[in-house]
C-alpha cells in the first residue's frame, strides 16, 4: 500500500502482540489480554476498508482469528426500520462475522443525539454485548470521519472501554496520489510519456492544494483513471487507432473536467 506509514507502524505493534499471545498459548501461558477491536478514523479513500480486509488475513495468519473474512456493513445493515427488529438484525451481522472482522462504515450514524427514540442505540447495545460474548474470535472495526468517530466513541462508556485504540488514516499527499496513479496505470497495462506524466503530477498537486482530493483521496485517483480510460476508448473509436496501451494527457484533462462537473 502506498503511504500510510503511521497506520502500518500502529498495526505492526498490534500484530506483534497477537503473535506473542499465540506463542504464550502454545506454552500454556495466560494471554496478554487486550481488546483487538479498533476505530479507523479518516476521510474517504484513505485506505480504511482495504486495510481492514488485509488485517483479517493477517490476524488469521497470527492465530488471532479462525477465518479472517471481513463482513462490511453500515447503519442500514444493522438498524431495522421496524420496531423490535434491530437487535435481531445486528446480531445476524455479528454471527456472519464470527471468526473474522465486522467492519462498520460510518459507524457514527448509529448514534443520533437528537433522536432518543432512534433504534440505533439498540444496535449499539446489542453490538457491545456480542463483542464481549465472542471476544475470543471476533474483531469489530468501526470507521468514519475523525471528528464524528471521536464523538461517537465518547457517547457511550461501553464503546470507550471496548474501542480503546484509534488509528488515524491521514489524507494522501500529492506525491502519494501520483504513485497511486502510476500503480493503476501499471495494473491496467497503460503507459504515458514522461512529459504527460509530469503534467499529471502538476494537476494532482493543484487538486491537492485546492482541497479537491480530500473528498476522495485514493478514490479520487481511481475515478480519474477510470474516466480517462473512457475518454481514451472514445478517442480510439473515433480515430480508428490501434494504440490501446497509451493514455494521453488530453484523456486525463477531459477526465478531470468530467469529475469536476459531477462534483
Amino acid at each position: 500500500l502506498t503511504g500510510l506509514q503511521a497506520v502500518k507502524d500502529e498495526l505492526a505493534g498490534i500484530i506483534s502482540l497477537e503473535k506473542v499471545n499465540a506463542k504464550r498459548k502454545a506454552e500454556n501461558l495466560p494471554s496478554l489480554q487486550t481488546s483487538r477491536h479498533l476505530v479507523f478514523a479518516g476521510n474517504p479513500g484513505t485506505g480504511k476498508t482495504t486495510v481492514a480486509r488485509l488485517l483479517g488475513r493477517i490476524y488469521t495468519a497470527a492465530g488471532a482469528l479462525s477465518r479472517g473474512h471481513v463482513i462490511e456493513t453500515d447503519r442500514s445493515g444493522l438498524v431495522s426500520p421496524w420496531i423490535g427488529q434491530t437487535a435481531r438484525l445486528t446480531l445476524q451481522k455479528v454471527q456472519e462475522a464470527r471468526g473474522g472482522i465486522l467492519f462498520i462504515d460510518e459507524a457514527y450514524t448509529l448514534y443520533k443525539e437528537d433522536s432518543p427514540r432512534d433504534t440505533g442505540a439498540e444496535s449499539i447495545d446489542t453490538l457491545l454485548k456480542a463483542m464481549e460474548d465472542y471476544r475470543e474470535d471476533l474483531c469489530v472495526i468501526v470507521a468514519g470521519y475523525t471528528a464524528e468517530m471521536r464523538k461517537f466513541i465518547q457517547s457511550n462508556p461501553g464503546l470507550q472501554s471496548r474501542f480503546s485504540k484509534t488509528i488515524v488514516f491521514p489524507d494522501y499527499s500529492a506525491d502519494e496520489l501520483f504513485v497511486i496513479f502510476q500503480q493503476l496505470l501499471y495494473e491496467k497495462r497503460l503507459t504515458m510519456n514522461q512529459n504527460d506524466l509530469n503534467a499529471v503530477y502538476n494537476m494532482l498537486c493543484e487538486a491537492h492544494e485546492t482541497g479537491k482530493t480530500a473528498k476522495g483521496n485514493g478514490r479520487y485517483v481511481r475515478n480519474l483513471v477510470e474516466a480517462a480510460i473512457e475518454r481514451q476508448a472514445l478517442r480510439l473509436d473515433q480515430t480508428n487507432s490501434d494504440n490501446l496501451s497509451e493514455l494521453s494527457i488530453e484523456d486525463v484533462r477531459l477526465a478531470v473536467a468530467r469529475i469536476v462537473s459531477l462534483g
